[in-house]
C-alpha cells in the first residue's frame, strides 16, 4: 500500500516525465542486476561482469569476455531482450515528450524559477482567481515584483498569457511557498477560495517569515479573528468592501470619484501615496513647518500614522515627524517621485 501511494505521488509530481523516469530506473536495475548475476553464475570479477553487461545491452556485437555456460547464455539472452525493450520504451517516452512540447515547458519553468530565485522584497499572491488576479495587476502597475501561486490549470494558462511570474502548486504546501521565495518576500496576500486554506497559509507564512506583512481574504466577519490569530496583519472582506464602495458611490459620488482617481495613477496627474519616515530621512525630528513639504514639493499631508499605530488626521503644522511614522499625502506624480527619492 505504501509503495502504491509513493508511486502515485511520483506520477503526480513528474507528470509526463514519469515514464521516462521509470524507464531510466528500470535500466539501471537491469544493468546492475546483470552485473550481479554474471558474478554469481559465471564467477567473474566485477570489471568483467560490468563489461559483459555493457556489450550485451548495447548490442555492439563484441565477443564474450569469457566463454559462457548454458546459464550464462540464457542470462545474456534475457539481458538483450530486456535492454532492447527498455531502450525502445525510453525512446518512445522521450519522443512523446518532444511531440507534446513538455520539454520546452520544463525549460520555460526553469527560467521562471530562476527569475523568482533572484527576487527579494517581492509580494506573493496566493490564488489567481477574481480577487487574486486584480491584486496582481495592481501590484504590477506599481512596478513591484510579484509571484502568484495557483494550481488550477485554466488559471495557469491565464497567467502565462498575462506574463506573470507564478508557481504551479498548492499554496498550503511549505515547499511551494519556499519556491515562491517567502523567506525573502516583504508581503503575502492569500486570496484562496477556501477560507481554511487562507488560515493555513497565514499560519505557515508567519512561522517561516515572522517579518512578513500578511493580508488575508475572509468570507464572513466572524472569521476575521481566526485569521488574525493565524498571523494575518490585515483581513479583508471582498463582498463587504464591494458593497460599501457601491453605497458610497451613491451617497458621496464626488468623494468616491476623487479617491478612485487619486488611487488609479492613470486618469489624473494627482496621486495619493504613503511614505515612511526612515532613520536616514532628512525630515526626521522636524515638524511639518520645518520640513517644508508643501513649499518644496507642493503636496498635502492628509494624515500621519505614528509608529505605535495612532492615526493623526489633518495634522497641525507643529506635528513632529518621527522615525517609523507613515505620512499619507496627496500630490502630482513628479513631486511625489522627487519626495520618494529623498525620504
Amino acid at each position: 500500500m505504501f509503495s502504491q501511494v509513493r508511486v502515485s505521488n511520483l506520477r503526480r509530481r513528474y507528470g509526463s516525465f514519469f515514464p521516462l523516469l521509470m524507464g531510466t530506473v528500470t535500466l539501471f536495475l537491469i544493468f546492475f542486476g546483470g552485473v550481479y548475476a554474471y558474478m554469481e553464475i559465471e564467477g567473474w570479477n566485477y570489471l568483467d561482469s560490468f563489461f559483459m553487461v555493457l556489450i550485451a545491452l548495447s548490442t555492439v556485437g563484441f565477443e564474450e569476455v569469457h566463454p559462457l555456460s548454458e546459464k550464462g547464455m540464457i542470462l545474456t539472452s534475457i539481458l538483450i531482450l530486456l535492454g532492447v525493450g527498455n531502450f525502445a520504451f525510453l525512446v518512445g517516452s522521450f519522443t512523446q515528450i518532444l511531440v507534446e512540447g513538455r520539454l520546452q515547458t520544463v525549460w520555460g519553468r526553469l527560467r521562471v524559477q530562476k527569475a523568482i530565485d533572484g527576487l527579494s522584497n517581492h509580494i506573493i499572491v496566493c490564488g489567481y482567481g477574481r480577487i487574486g488576479s486584480i491584486a496582481v495587476r495592481e501590484i504590477l502597475r506599481e512596478g513591484i515584483p510579484v509571484v502568484s501561486i495557483e494550481k488550477a490549470p485554466d488559471l495557469l494558462a491565464k497567467m502565462e498569457e498575462d506574463d506573470v511570474l507564478y508557481i504551479s502548486g498548492d499554496a498550503t504546501d511549505d515547499e511551494v511557498l519556499d519556491r515562491a521565495g517567502i523567506s525573502r518576500a516583504k508581503a503575502l496576500i492569500t486570496a484562496l477560495s477556501q477560507e481554511a486554506d487562507n488560515v493555513y497559509v497565514a499560519l505557515t507564512a508567519r512561522q517561516i517569515n515572522p517579518d512578513l506583512y500578511i493580508v488575508a481574504r475572509a468570507d464572513h466577519e466572524t472569521h476575521i479573528s481566526r485569521l488574525e490569530r493565524a498571523g494575518a496583519d490585515r483581513v479583508m472582506l471582498p463582498h463587504t468592501l464591494g458593497g460599501v464602495r457601491m453605497a458610497q458611490s451613491v451617497l458621496r459620488p464626488t468623494v468616491t470619484s476623487f479617491l478612485e482617481l487619486t488611487l488609479s495613477k492613470h486618469e489624473l496627474d494627482l496621486n495619493m501615496e504613503e511614505l515612511e519616515i526612515t532613520e536616514r530621512s532628512e525630515f526626521k525630528g522636524k515638524n511639518l513647518i520645518e520640513s517644508k513639504l508643501r513649499q518644496r514639493f507642493n503636496i498635502i499631508v492628509i494624515s500621519i500614522k505614528k509608529a505605535d499605530g495612532k492615526m493623526i488626521f489633518n495634522p497641525s503644522a507643529q506635528t513632529v515627524l518621527e522615525e517609523g511614522d507613515t505620512i499619507v499625502i496627496v500630490g502630482n506624480k513628479e513631486n511625489l517621485r522627487e519626495l520618494w527619492e529623498i525620504i
